[in-house]
């Protein structure tokens, strides 16, 4: 990182040694050692989830989740659990070294965002994450991330030429931010431990025709304050599932830095590429799980699982629509 910047991070490089130090600390103090070997597996595969973490619309836990859970074949609540854990510290780590390089962020429609986050968020988690099956935890998961891969195949040429916000954007910044930090923390989030940063993003590139290195930072950031308020909600409820901290001991020392650095390199090779290559990876995890749970999904299963991508879809289209209608009369109007 250029030697100019380096006062700039000083907030994060102090950031970095308070976590290394109570890291080494826990796992010294509870000879934890044995405990890391076990988990190496976690660790290795949320290097890649860190990094999609820091330079793309999708939290860490968007790796981690179908690593534990298809991979591993843990419970698909760990799965979220762990997301909300393990978030906490990569895109964290993340957000801080966002605002001490002053990127800039949609911050009139984040704030509320984040207001929104803060009563939907544990309000999922009391009242609706507990009543959705595990296998639907998993299917729910694979839709809202399969959406995703689908949109940006078809649109990341467009959503990449952005600038700025789109005229007339800031219209839409206290509904929109609160509905979403409301209702996609209230579902996706407590629900799978991610999606709101996803939700977030598609309405900053759709309907306000973001630039992603807006869209993309403020999707980070939201997804950084729900994990936090999520892991907090289930640890003031003491209902974190077994084994998350065993998988967080092992997979954060590797989160703090890997979030950060996607930050850092995607603004060096751009985040076409790497928004392309998230996107493939996310279909796959979609099929992955069609297969995984065939036996208990079915066709029928299938089909639903099919509509709900179609559906997530056409929302998006709704949103692109209406964002470029504004777009169009804006332009009329500066013509005039």
């Amino acid at each position: 990182m250029p030697t100019g910047n380096s006062s700039r991070l000083r907030p994060w490089f102090i950031w970095l040694g308070l976590f290394y130090t109570v890291w080494l600390i826990l796992v010294t103090m509870g000879n934890h050692w044995h405990t890391l070997a076990e988990h190496w597996g976690i660790a290795v595969a949320m290097a890649l989830g860190s990094y999609a973490a820091g330079s793309t619309p999708m939290g860490g836990g968007t790796v981690g989740f179908p690593v534990l859970v298809l991979l591993f074949d843990q419970p698909a609540t760990l799965g979220r659990d762990f997301s909300f854990a393990v978030q906490s510290i990569g895109m964290t780590s993340a957000t801080i070294f966002i605002l001490c390089r002053r990127q800039p962020l949609e911050w009139p429609m984040l704030r509320w965002a984040i207001l929104g986050s803060l009563i939907g968020t544990p309000l999922g988690i009391f009242f609706i994450a507990p009543h959705v099956p595990s296998l639907w935890i998993k299917v729910i998961f694979a839709i809202i991330w399969c959406s995703f891969g689908v949109l940006h195949l078809y649109r990341l040429k467009e959503l990449s030429r952005h600038e700025g916000l789109a005229p007339g954007a800031h219209r839409f910044d206290r509904n929109a931010g609160f509905l979403v930090g409301l209702l996609a923390g209230a579902t996706a989030a407590s629900i799978t431990g991610v999606g709101i940063d996803m939700v977030l993003y598609a309405v900053l590139v759709l309907l306000c025709q973001a630039d992603l290195k807006i869209a993309i930072p403020s999707s980070v950031v939201i997804m950084t304050f729900t994990s936090l308020v999520g892991i907090a909600t289930k640890g003031l409820s003491h209902s974190i599932q077994p084994g998350v901290y065993e998988n967080w001991l092992a997979a954060a020392p590797v989160v703090i830095l890997g979030a950060p650095l996607g930050a850092f390199i995607v603004d060096r090779i751009g985040r076409a590429p790497t928004l392309l290559f998230v996107s493939i990876l996310c279909i796959v995890q979609f099929i992955w799980t069609m297969q995984n749970e065939w036996l208990q999904l079915g066709i029928k299963g299938l089909a639903w699982s099919l509509g709900g991508v179609l559906l997530f879809n056409l929302g998006f289209e709704w949103l692109h629509q209406i964002g470029g209608r504004f777009d169009r009369r804006n332009a009329a109007q500066s013509g005039n």
